[in-house]
């Protein structure tokens, strides 16, 4: 049978819209940038979106851009993924996604590609289709344009704290400042302040297949502890589950115990694991 990697078109859409609802949740990354392409005037090209095809069936694909995302892939497909990805060089910050996936990837690639910065293996996926069973805030709501120059520190601090480097790394400040600020515009950012200070906040990073991945959840250092993020996280997912999309998901680290104790007290389950490859 004849193998062949290349890129998604409109011809074999379809079969990678198949895959993805397959398991929308693992997934929504990859339904987030297919929805976009699709939204296009022209005819919808992924050049982005490498598919791995068996007499022209499509079996498995890789995103390569900021993320190396894979998609379903076996382990024959990873091997020959891989080893296009050592011709092209890394040119990614990280490879993430099924951790099963991602660490056979990476163990592929680790002898050609740069040291990786940080190695994260386990991080459980959550999800829920249900609003919290615990009284959510309602001093939490969306932020506005109002809010940037009050939130963007946050963000930063959250960013930093999250992945070990600062967001600004390398003159980026005003596209992470356009980045928040779109996530504004979209209803996809929350906030709770106290004065002009932020206590609380989170966005919405993806939707895609019916699935909103929640990210950047932040409890200002100065109030934790006090018991505020299971009834804020109760409040974002309110506002989520009416407004975004029927599902919320999120992944978060194994080590990181009190995220994971927030989210499970406000109703979420685990189904999934993820690994990031982090450079």
């Amino acid at each position: 049978m004849a193998h062949s990697i290349r890129a998604i078109d409109v011809n074999s859409l379809a079969q990678l819209q198949e895959i993805i609802s397959r398991d929308p949740i693992r997934h929504c990354l990859v339904a987030s940038r297919v929805d976009a392409g699709a939204r296009g005037i022209f005819k919808p090209t992924f050049p982005d979106i490498l598919g791995y095809f068996d007499d022209g069936h499509l079996l498995s694909a890789v995103l390569v851009g900021a993320n190396v995302v894979p998609i379903n892939t076996s382990q024959i497909a990873r091997k020959e993924i891989a080893e296009m990805l050592r011709k092209s060089g890394r040119r990614s910050s990280s490879i993430v996604g099924p951790a099963r996936e991602v660490l056979d990837l990476w163990s592929m690639l680790e002898a050609s590609w740069d040291k990786a910065r940080e190695i994260r293996q386990n991080q459980p996926v959550l999800s829920t289709k249900q609003r919290s069973h615990v009284q959510f805030d309602d001093s939490v709501r969306y932020s506005s344009l109002a809010d940037l120059d009050t939130l963007m520190p946050a963000c930063i601090a959250m960013f930093t704290e999250e992945v070990g480097v600062s967001p600004l790394v390398g003159g980026s400040s005003a596209s992470y400042r356009n980045r928040i600020s779109d996530l504004i515009l979209q209803r996809r950012s929350f906030i709770r302040t106290v004065g002009d200070e932020v206590m609380f906040k989170a966005e919405v990073g993806t939707v895609g297949a019916g699935v909103a991945q929640i990210q950047g959840v932040w409890v200002n250092p100065k109030y934790r502890g006090n018991g505020i993020a299971i009834p804020a996280m109760a409040a974002v997912l309110k506002y989520v589950l009416d407004d975004i999309a029927p599902v919320a998901s999120l992944y978060v680290n194994d080590f990181n115990e009190a995220a994971l104790a927030t989210y499970f007290g406000t109703g979420f389950e685990q189904v999934d694991t993820f690994a990031t490859i982090l450079f």
